[in-house]
């Protein structure tokens, strides 16, 4: 009917095609059959189709052998495209020059992150590489890809969309067939995901998912008809005979035997040279393909459809096609007109909020503070060194995510459970992470994911310091044996008596009575300690040995000070225990703090359990310490670090660590 129009419009046209139609019957091996018979026995110059782009592939490289333009009006993928298929034209525009349409409108609600729904083959999986390109330009994260095979039963396609209600995302990309999507869309009704709150985007290849082929595949194929009948005309007198395969009669299979289109090399050319205004808007090959133009952007509504906009490649987003008083590219939403969403809602849906939860504690709030009274499902704003950290990271993300805190609580408001508990909720997704000073070990990351670590955190032994507090008076004496002393001060009257034998009969002042000689001699020696001496050195041997002396009286010094400065020092940091082995042979009690996984440690290290005890508090802990272990206290407690370094701070003249260190991962943050 559409070419007896034409050609009734245009009467001085010389040429007619004749059609020559074959049913694949949706069907890819039909398809190639049906080709090979159109190419090899009806020995046609041009084929309008195939139907779909998996029937296309092998159909465009049979084309390129016997120089037959293959001209489609459905077949989308982009990865049909190629500069190598220069007998391959596209009467319809390919599936990535919309990529830009959708992400123009995901950016104009600044949605943040999308999940992509597509069918599992050449038609769907063609334009993912672009999509995925588009919306990494705008910072648009795609957490996960939702793939459907084209056989897929219902309960496979409803076990997939089971997986989307676990993730955080909202927005979903359909690209399928109509058949397919139709099918989609009531399992996932069924499942809950066509409430408030989410938002659905469909490509044009699920425009209509109510007939096989709509109206716009109806102009496309009558557009690529009126193409070939111009561009046949515009040969004329062109020589439009087969030549048949040289090799027909040794040919084993049909594509050996196909023959070779003469005229297919004009035909091309002439092709790729016509312009006219079709059905579907402007009509010129480029390359073999149509340049994107415009994109009706319509909300489906029941079984219905309403335009909201358009989208074009140079102002973006448009409510009306009028571009008089445009200047420049949008993707203002305001461009747009009223949406229904789903769940007949008009608020536009946001990212889902993720439910944080936080440690609940008595003690060390510097890494986690909630306030007093808080409720299990009530939104709480913590504080602490911890929350810092997340906060900031969030706000380094390249999208924003949204998110509220709940404290880990019961209805008395009071801590809820230990730390495997909140993890274990998380798991069982209650919350969708917990954020706090949770310790990354290993059988907890059998169950849930753990950020890198943010501080580090090791195991280590608290125990009392010596109380040195009753030294003995002579401590002076300690940082030099007897026998350096004895030795010392031997050298000491040696030295004096050289300088008086040396110096008596030259300088007066070693002369006189011989009690003021001794006493001359013994005070020059050791006022050379201090280079307090004032009595003149005449002689050159006694300038000498007094040069001598002075370098050794200046490396005893400097000894002894060092000697005694860490006698008075260390001596008071002495810790009580120095390791494990001296508490598992004398039987002393330690602690842990309360619902620490340390639990699981110390009974590794066999200690009895009747010896173990937990502690809530630093204060508690300091009871514990002052009781000792024979009046039902401790003799060491064993915490990670960050909490021991919070203990030392707070009494530091107390405690000390002792005893080998214990690696582990460190505080991280917890997600499935």
């Amino acid at each position: 009917m559409a070419l007896s129009d034409f050609y009734s419009n245009h009467s001085d046209y010389r040429t007619r095609l004749v059609l020559n139609t074959r049913d694949s019957k949706g069907d890819v091996v039909g398809a190639a059959a049906a080709a090979l018979d159109l190419i090899k026995n009806a020995q046609v110059r041009a084929i309008i189709g195939p139907e779909n782009s998996m029937q296309a592939n092998f159909i465009i490289d049979v084309g390129k052998k016997a120089q037959v333009p293959i001209i489609s009006f459905s077949a989308t993928s982009p990865s049909l495209s190629s500069i190598r298929r220069p007998y391959f034209f596209r009467a319809t525009h390919d599936d990535s020059s919309q990529v830009k349409a959708i992400s123009a409108i995901i950016q104009a609600f600044g949605w943040r992150e999308a999940v992509p729904i597509y069918v599992d083959n050449e038609f769907g999986g063609g334009v993912i590489p672009y999509l995925f390109d588009a919306l990494e330009e705008i910072n648009v994260r795609i957490p996960y890809r939702s793939v459907i095979s084209p056989e897929a039963t219902d309960q496979e396609i409803e076990e997939e969309l089971h997986k989307l209600t676990t993730k955080q995302t909202r927005v979903f990309i359909v690209h399928m067939t109509p058949i397919l999507g139709s099918r989609l869309f009531d399992r996932a009704k069924e499942v809950g995901l066509i409430n408030e709150g989410y938002v659905w985007i469909m490509t044009n290849g699920m425009t209509n998912l109510w007939s096989w082929m709509d109206h716009s595949d109806m102009e496309s194929l009558q557009d690529a008809a009126f193409a070939l009948v111009m561009a046949v005309e515009k040969l004329n007198n062109a020589n439009f005979s087969f030549e048949e395969s040289k090799a027909v009669g040794s040919a084993r299979t049909d594509l050996e035997s196909l023959g070779i289109s003469q005229n297919g090399p004009t035909l091309i050319q002439a092709l790729s040279s016509t312009r006219f205004k079709g059905l579907s808007g402007k009509f010129e090959f480029v390359n073999g393909q149509l340049e994107p133009s415009v994109f009706q952007i319509v909300n489906v509504i029941g079984n219905g459809e309403k335009v909201i906009g358009f989208w074009t490649s140079k102002y973006g987003l448009v409510k009306k096609l009028n571009f008089t008083n445009l200047t420049r590219y949008s993707t203002s939403r305001a461009n747009l007109g009223t949406i229904m969403w789903p769940g007949d809602s008009h608020s536009v849906p946001k990212c889902k909020r993720l439910k944080i939860g936080v440690p609940v504690r008595k003690e060390f709030k510097e890494f986690v503070g909630v306030p007093p009274g808080s409720s299990p499902n009530s939104r709480v704003n913590p504080t602490g060194y911890s929350i810092d950290v997340f906060e900031a990271v969030m706000k380094a993300m390249p999208y924003s995510v949204h998110y509220d805190f709940y404290a880990f609580v019961n209805t008395n408001g009071e801590a809820a459970g230990t730390y495997n508990d909140l993890i274990d909720q998380v798991f069982y997704g209650k919350y969708d992470a917990a954020v706090g000073d949770i310790s990354i070990i290993a059988n907890r990351s059998l169950y849930v994911d753990f950020t890198l670590p943010y501080i580090e955190s090791d195991v280590v032994m608290v125990v009392p310091i010596k109380n040195n507090s009753n030294k003995n008076a002579l401590v002076f004496l300690e940082p030099l044996t007897g026998d350096l002393w004895v030795t010392s001060t031997c050298f000491f009257v040696f030295i004096g008596f050289v300088i008086w034998v040396l110096e008596h009969r030259i300088s007066e002042d070693f002369r006189g009575p011989p009690s003021h000689q001794v006493g001359t001699s013994l005070w020059f020696s050791f006022a050379i300690l201090v280079f307090a001496h004032w009595e003149r050195v005449v002689s050159n041997l006694s300038r000498f040995v007094v040069i001598i002396w002075c370098f050794v009286v200046l490396i005893l010094t400097r000894c002894y000070t060092a000697s005694l400065t860490s006698l008075l020092t260390v001596k008071q940091l002495q810790p009580t225990v120095t390791n494990v082995n001296e508490l598992l042979k004398t039987g002393e009690n330690v602690a842990y703090k309360n619902g620490s996984y340390i639990r699981g440690f110390m009974q590794q290290l066999n200690f009895n359990s009747a010896n173990v005890k937990t502690y809530g508090t630093s204060d508690v802990l300091d009871e514990l310490f002052n009781r000792g272990s024979a009046s039902d206290g401790i003799a060491a407690a064993f915490g990670e670090t960050p909490y021991v370094n919070l203990l030392l701070e707070k009494y530091c003249m107390k405690y000390t660590t002792a005893g080998p260190t214990i690696k582990t991962g460190g505080f991280g943050f917890v997600s499935l």
